[in-house]
């Protein structure tokens, strides 16, 4: 914060050369000034013209605006500095002929020119302290309910509101000023005395309102936001708007004492101490409904979520009673999660307009803030499919916990995705619910800033700090809050400074760590009866019309709760935020899906994607030209190399209606350099062509989307995306797969188990590009073992092999891991994924090496009818003289290949591709062994032996031998040894690590005893 000294600190410190030369140059004559001599210049120009001391450019160029638009509504001395400077006087002769202040007539410029400085001196001082109090004023105001703290940190008022740091004394109290254009709290009065002017901007600024926006570099924005405080009576609050604020007040006080009061001793995070966010939501609801918004979506942590679940969302009540009964079992799919995680989707009547709004609240894992980028990508993606590309229609309210807000990174990822063009979701409510303590931590110890908001600067959002004991201030901050976003279409902040009732949980004992907030806490009135006290003692209504207002819904919870008793299962599906209607019902659950794509469509598709772009005046890059033609080669050869083979993926699903979005960190060219979706013109900036958007007229919309330097967000971005409509292939590619674990929250708690927890479906694809090329270990492993650990299949039981063994593996399984090595391949898994009966995520481990590789093309056969995605390529080998088979998958495959060549093995070594890893195809691995009855069996993978896919295969192998087929054969292990790093950073040491491997791999000397596996 700026802490002014002097007036001339103040112009010193905003002196802006750019301003004052765009503003005041060409109109009042300051060509001496430019950037060349810009210290000696802005020197000698403020000691010139003392009219620069004391001011800010920008407070000049607000003056100069005004003048010119009405001379008369500026102060007579700078109407006589802006006629002179305009006739052509130079630095300080402009100012010479002032007005004299009490008549109005012009003073000679032989005057003292103290009388004319002091003039000059006292309305510049107006003017900063104005300044100072939109700039400083939220520091000082009241906004802890308990009255014991500061929502700053620091409880002194700074020096700059300090009336006594300025030229005035007691006798200017009473002086008449006119209000200059950066104010609008005299309302219709030009002209106010100087102590109308502190109160009125006391009130504004100091109460229990405290607004942060004049870091906002937008002159427009500023003033809209001092318009809507400033205003006289701006924020008072009819009769009926006050009555439905005590309503709601009532609702959502009333619904957490009786959950105190039936289940006492009960987790539920419930919401006392901030029992206003409820009509604070609703205020933002009701007004951005008003203005054009048909769906919300929502996130936010534990605390207040089954208020919000009741009273705003509308969930039945009896439903979420049922949720309290630990003896009602689930009679439908999902192992469930904790009440105060659920989420739910639901369409209702908004009775303020009548106007028909979709609610979702997004089910969230007690990471607070994981939920964010889930959000925002289910709220980008209705409004991609509701064409709504200014957001007018959809938009997102986040709830955030002022410990959380501050401290996980998340919250910043998460911002910084707010005005990228492939991730905006043009604007988003935030609400902290700030209990000023996170778990027991004293907020003094859990951030290094003033405010736990401060986080929301970054991207100019305005921040609105409020004291959630004054219900009123509450509303009319989430009324601008609608209106700021349905105006600039940006994000905006609502911190709600209130207070946690009881500790971080209803059993818990806060006492221990913050005694005196809690001794206040214990002597603290309830919200709802001071404001209730307040309406009352203004007539606004009686006290029988409150106390039937709270017996109407004590009654309401009471039949809730009778009928909950009457409930003899659960039903998860209940809790679905994500549904997706009639998705399900017209699609056969057991049917294979046809993933093959006619010859005709491959080469339409290869043509077009290796086709340069038709304008004559693109001018394409001599490289991408090269690779154009590759392409072209490979194409009139039937031939496809991984980049074809992905596309061809990509254009047959686009062209059956399919929407595909592929996003992540340079996704577009690729990060090898191999995609090129996106052609860029080498002499227009920004003049892009994309091939795949040009196949068919009726064809859906691709979108390669490169995204900022992050994974935990746009992972989980993407995954919201893909919650919307199941019929998109979205894809989310990591840079390198080793980077996928900075996002391990969204792998973790929402991937691998969204399902089971809250039953809703994704068909998400991670790529994580995976392979041992030397490049060190961190550009190596995609962590393969890791997400082959939570897969939910159990390693000691084969299911039975019948005609739907595939699908119905794929049914029972929480997702696929697959490590394809055929461009063919590829092409068919992201085809299945779409065109399956029902929604996994799919994790695949992309190749580096074999992009370019000339044995990994696939012929046109390949695609075209009567081929489908192989869970497993057999060997070609004739099982006559092979003494070896060795299962492997990916890359690896290739080098072994390579090497049996060289040894002369061809004959002796059977090399089997498992390409789907989980579930694991038992029943092809089945077959393999068949075919070779008298050969030895290992496993091969390129990763350290306590990595990759071995812990996942090995106890497979061995069920399948011993418990389905009856044979005690040994499980021979081929790779590196165990380490506690992914791959060595040295080159030499790579190389020597793959020729020990490749010559156990061909190696056909019996094992030792001691190094074989069972």
């Amino acid at each position: 914060m700026m802490r002014l000294k002097t007036l001339s600190d103040l112009a010193a410190a905003t002196f802006s050369k750019a301003r004052i030369k765009s503003a005041l140059s060409d109109k009042l004559g300051y060509k001496s000034f430019n950037v060349n001599s810009v210290r000696h210049q802005t020197s000698s120009s403020v000691a010139a013209e003392p009219f620069l001391n004391g001011s800010s450019s920008i407070y000049i160029e607000e003056m100069y605006r005004a003048w010119e638009q009405d001379p008369n509504s500026v102060h007579k001395s700078w109407d006589a500095f802006f006629r002179g400077a305009s006739a052509g006087a130079a630095p300080g002769e402009a100012h010479s002929q002032v007005p004299s202040p009490a008549s109005g007539t012009v003073v000679a410029s032989s005057l003292p020119s103290q009388i004319s400085h002091k003039v000059l001196q006292d309305h510049l001082s107006m003017q900063a302290l104005i300044r100072s109090y939109q700039v400083a004023g939220h520091h000082t105001a009241k906004l802890d309910p308990l009255g014991i703290s500061s929502a700053d940190l620091n409880m002194e008022i700074p020096s700059s509101l300090q009336l006594s740091r300025y030229s005035f004394d007691e006798s200017d109290l009473d002086r008449m000023f006119r209000l200059p254009p950066i104010t609008f709290i005299g309302g219709e009065n030009p002209e106010l005395p100087l102590r109308e002017i502190v109160n009125r901007l006391e009130k504004v600024y100091c109460q229990t309102i405290g607004i942060e926006y004049m870091f906002i570099n937008d002159l427009e924005q500023c003033n809209w936001l001092r318009k809507r405080f400033e205003t006289p009576g701006c924020m008072t609050l009819s009769q009926d708007e006050k009555r439905t604020l005590i309503a709601r007040l009532v609702r959502s006080s009333m619904f957490e004492q009786f959950l105190a009061k039936k289940w006492s001793s009960e987790k539920r995070f419930g919401l006392e101490g901030c029992e206003v966010l409820i009509p604070a939501m609703k205020t933002v609801i009701d007004h951005s409904s008003g203005y054009g918004v048909e769906s919300f979506v929502m996130g936010m942590p534990h605390r207040g979520r089954l208020d919000v679940l009741a009273n705003v969302a509308r969930k039945p009540l009896e439903q979420i009673f049922c949720q309290f009964n630990s003896k009602l079992n689930a009679a439908d799919e999902g192992s469930g999660d904790v009440k105060y995680h659920l989420g739910m989707c639901h369409e209702r009547i908004n009775h303020l307009n009548n106007k028909n709004i979709k609610l979702a609240v997004v089910a969230n894992p007690s990471h607070l803030e994981a939920v964010d980028p889930v959000v925002q990508g289910k709220t980008k993606a209705e409004q991609f499919y509701m064409g709504d590309e200014q957001g007018k229609k959809v938009m997102s309210i986040l709830l955030h916990g002022d410990a959380a807000f501050a401290g996980q990174g998340v919250v910043y990822e998460t911002f910084h995705l707010s005005d990228l063009p492939h991730y905006t979701t043009h604007g988003t409510v935030h609400i902290v619910v700030n209990n000023q303590i996170g778990f027991t931590t004293d907020p003094r110890f859990s951030r290094s800033s003033p405010y736990c908001t401060d986080v929301a600067r970054v991207v100019n959002a305005p921040i609105f700090h409020v004291n959630a004991d004054d219900p009123e201030a509450v509303v009319h901050v989430c009324k601008v809050a609608a209106e700021w976003r349905a105006t600039f279409h940006s994000d905006c902040v609502i911190d709600l400074v209130c207070y946690r009732k009881n500790g971080h949980n209803e059993i818990d004992e806060p006492s221990f760590t913050q005694p005196r907030m809690y001794k206040a806490i214990a002597k603290h009135p309830h919200v709802l009866d001071q404001y209730a006290a307040k309406l009352i003692g203004e007539g606004a209504m009686t006290e029988q019309e409150y106390q039937a207002e709270r017996q109407k819904y004590e009654q309401i919870c009471e039949d809730a709760f009778t009928k909950s008793k009457k409930a003899t299962v659960l039903r998860n599906r209940e809790w679905l935020d994500s549904p997706w209607p009639n998705f399900f019902d017209t699609r056969d659950p057991m049917k294979v899906p046809d993933t093959s794509i006619s010859e005709d469509q491959l080469k339409h598709i290869g043509t077009v994607f290796s086709t340069p772009p038709p304008q004559q005046d693109f001018k394409v890059h001599n490289g991408v030209k090269r690779i154009l033609k590759g392409r072209a080669d490979l194409v009139a050869n039937r031939q496809a190399d991984w980049a074809l083979g992905e596309a061809f993926a990509f254009g047959s699903l686009l062209q059956e209606q399919t929407h595909v979005r592929l996003s992540g960190q340079d996704v577009e060219r690729g990060t090898f350099s191999h995609r090129h979706h996106v052609i860029h013109d080498q002499d227009k900036d920004a003049n892009t062509y994309v091939p795949l958007n040009y196949l068919s007229p009726d064809q859906a919309v691709y979108k390669a989307c490169n995204s900022s330097l992050s994974e935990y967000a746009v992972l989980g971005f993407d995954l919201g995306y893909s919650l919307t409509n199941p019929n998109a292939l979205v894809i989310w590619e990591a840079q390198f797969g080793d980077f996928s674990n900075t996002a391990q929250c969204i792998i973790d708690q929402f991937l691998s188990s969204g399902q089971a927890k809250w039953v809703r479906q994704s068909g998400l694809v991670m790529l994580l590009p995976h392979g041992y090329e030397g490049m060190g270990p961190e550009h190596s492993s995609g962590r393969m073992e890791r997400f082959l650990q939570m897969c939910n299949d159990d390693e000691e039981y084969v299911p039975v092999m019948n005609d739907s063994f595939m699908m119905q593996q794929l049914h029972e399984i929480n997702w696929f891991i697959c490590n394809p090595s055929t461009p063919a391949n590829m092409c068919h898994l992201l085809r299945r994924q779409v065109h399956l009966p029902f929604r996994k995520p799919l994790i695949v481990f992309t190749p580096k090496y074999l992009l370019r590789h000339p044995d990994a093309r696939s012929s046109f056969d390949d695609f075209t009818e009567g081929s489908e995605f192989q869970r497993l390529i057999p060997s070609s080998v004739d099982p006559t003289n092979v003494e070896k088979l060795i299962f492997c998958s990916g890359k690896v495959y290739y080098d072994m290949k390579s090497m049996r060549v060289e040894t002369a093995n061809n004959s002796k070594i059977a090399l089997c591709r498992i390409e789907q890893i989980s579930p694991f195809p038992y029943d092809l691995v089945k077959k393999e062994i068949e075919r070779y009855p008298n050969a030895r069996i290992a496993w091969a993978q390129e990763e350290h032996k306590n990595m990759g896919a071995w812990s996942y295969v090995f106890p497979r192998l061995k069920t399948l031998l011993r418990a389905k087929m009856g044979i005690r054969k040994r499980v021979e292990y081929i790779g590196r040894f165990p380490a506690a790093s992914t791959a060595t950073g040295n080159k030499q040491a790579h190389m020597t690590e793959i020729s020990h491997f490749m010559k156990d791999a061909m190696d056909l000397a019996p094992v030792p005893e001691d190094k074989a596996t069972f």
